[in-house]
């Protein structure tokens, strides 16, 4: 089944055309690699798929909500990592003890049990990345857009970010410059 489908699609950043006619379907389940070389348009297309802005032509179709995985990772700099993920649970509709319980898991999961009470202003690159990588997940996204989940992480937290990502039961698009990680996807879809 079809979870996302866009035909057409061209995208602009002031005069300048980013992306242009493009086609594309994910499937339930399906895991993508978006490659291409830096200024392709791999955040604008993103972002566009994910309603962020709007396409300068062509269509989209989603069937549920897309969850992005900023590359600038979008965290609250003002909260704890734990405090990061409770507000998409709770956003998603979970409340209280449960929205407690599942940032713990999912930041356990990412190897970040010892800093979940740390301001993200107090963590590491790496770190802040797999907080926004514990948030996208902790929320059971259908559709998950990440760019560049695992630029700033070394080899092992790599893996681990990697093996949470495709773990999931989420269509995933994630865009990249590795080719190790494109490996991993059903395929590679290559912007120019």
């Amino acid at each position: 089944m079809l979870v996302l489908s866009c035909q057409g699609v061209s995208c602009h950043a002031g005069e300048r055309e980013i992306v242009t006619d493009f086609a594309f379907e994910l499937a339930e389940g399906e895991r993508v690699a978006l490659m291409g070389p830096s200024g392709s348009g791999k955040t604008t297309l993103l972002t566009t798929l994910a309603g962020l802005r709007p396409p300068s032509s062509g269509q989209i179709q989603a069937t549920g909500p897309i969850t992005l995985l900023f590359q600038s990772y979008g965290l609250l700099s003002l909260l704890t990592a734990a405090e990061n993920v409770e507000v998409a649970l709770r956003a998603a509709g979970h409340t209280g003890r449960d929205a407690m319980r599942r940032a713990e898991t999912v930041l356990a999961a990412l190897g970040l049990a010892e800093y979940a009470a740390h301001l993200v202003e107090e963590l590491s690159g790496g770190q802040q990345q797999r907080v926004a990588v514990a948030r996208a997940l902790a929320v059971g996204p259908r559709i998950l857009l990440a760019d560049e989940p695992t630029a700033e992480q070394d080899t092992d937290n790599r893996e681990l970010v990697l093996k949470e990502l495709l773990a999931g039961e989420a269509a995933l698009v994630i865009a990249t410059h590795d080719p190790e990680v494109a490996a991993l996807c059903d395929r590679v879809v290559a912007l120019r």
